[in-house]
């Protein structure tokens, strides 16, 4: 079959999308469509975007481009969007020439990635309900035109989702994809058995049993201090990964970007635009850069098995009375994968 893809990021420019605070859905969605594009040229489809930056597009100037492949079933339209109103969750438009099947299979595959999945659905415009209520599926006409929700930019829960996995939705479109159109799909080679993507089901174990590697290693490399994993959770796999002037931290109850910021000495902007977080909102789990090149006079040091405070206040010229207030300690007991402060 000759299938080819048209990528579209819903909005951009003038025409923000929907909004919440300080996060536009025009942001989201040119991630994502960047993204996937990327992937369908790697996995050999052939495949246009409609907006590759943060532009304007008329109505016309986006149906042009969407058209330019033509407007037979083959052509498979992706159009990005974020929910607005309240709900939770992704969902899935088709037109009402289309069936159900693509629209469900990617829905489903967003799903396994840990959204929640609302519905896959048509829609029909008031006036004539003979005719689809969004004009990419009532303009491009007999094409396999898709609008896809990944989640609503007004709930809190999904401003999480998406600030975290917005790029594994993406990919998961992109699998549902590959296999409905029958074409081999490909993991993507960036670093796959480097950095791995937290999966529902995956415990510790099954990623230390697939990847022959140890879980205190596991732990130990992602600074990890339980065994709870959350879906979308990226997890570092090899040493070497770790930038060495960077350190990695994950997120724990009760965390905020101020109170991170405060710990390690480094400004909330730095962190932000280090991980190129779209709100302020942190999840437990999540994992963040820390810029230590910023560190005013401090050194960070991850506990290895053996330490001790002594120890360490004996390596770095201090005590473990200065040690312990640094760090907020209130014992002398330390976890292997720990990070202290150290002030030089």
């Amino acid at each position: 079959m000759n299938y080819r893809i048209v990528v579209d990021a819903g909005h951009g420019g003038s025409d923000p999308g929907a909004i919440s605070g300080n996060l536009k859905e025009k942001d989201y969605t040119l991630k994502a469509a960047n993204y996937m594009y990327n992937r369908f040229k790697e996995l050999g489809v052939p495949v246009i975007i409609t907006r590759d930056n943060d532009t304007t597009l008329t109505r016309q100037e986006r149906l042009n481009k969407m058209r330019s492949l033509g407007t037979d079933s083959n052509v498979i339209i992706l159009s990005n969007h974020i929910n607005a109103g309240g709900g939770e969750g992704a969902e899935v438009i088709y037109p009402l020439r289309s069936n159900s099947i693509l629209p469900t299979m990617i829905l489903q595959s967003i799903g396994e990635e840990g959204q929640i999945m609302r519905k896959v659905y048509q829609r029909r415009l008031p006036e004539n309900p003979s005719l689809d209520y969004y004009y990419i599926m009532r303009e491009t006409p007999s094409t396999t035109a898709l609008l896809i929700e990944y989640g609503f930019i007004d709930n809190k829960n999904d401003q999480v989702k998406l600030n975290n996995n917005i790029l594994n939705y993406a990919e998961a479109v992109v699998r549902a994809v590959m296999n409905y159109i029958d074409i081999p799909y490909v993991e993507p080679n960036s670093q796959l058995e480097d950095i791995y993507t937290v999966k529902k089901g995956d415990t510790l174990y099954s990623i230390s049993r697939k990847y022959n590697i140890p879980i205190d290693k596991i732990k130990e490399l992602n600074n990890l201090d339980s065994n709870i994993l959350s879906i979308g959770q990226k997890l570092i796999l090899k040493e070497e990964l770790i930038p060495t002037n960077e350190i990695i931290y994950t997120v724990k109850r009760g965390d905020t970007l101020y109170s991170i910021s405060k710990r390690y000495g480094v400004n909330i902007e730095d962190i932000i635009n280090l991980n190129n977080l779209q709100s302020t909102i942190l999840s437990i789990n999540q994992q963040l850069l820390i810029p230590t090149e910023t560190i005013n006079n401090k050194t960070t040091y991850i506990v290895e098995k053996g330490d001790t405070l002594w120890s360490i206040a004996n390596k770095y010229n201090t005590t473990v009375t200065e040690l312990k207030r640094i760090n907020n300690l209130n014992n002398n007991i330390l976890k292997i994968g720990q990070e202290l402060i150290i002030e030089n």
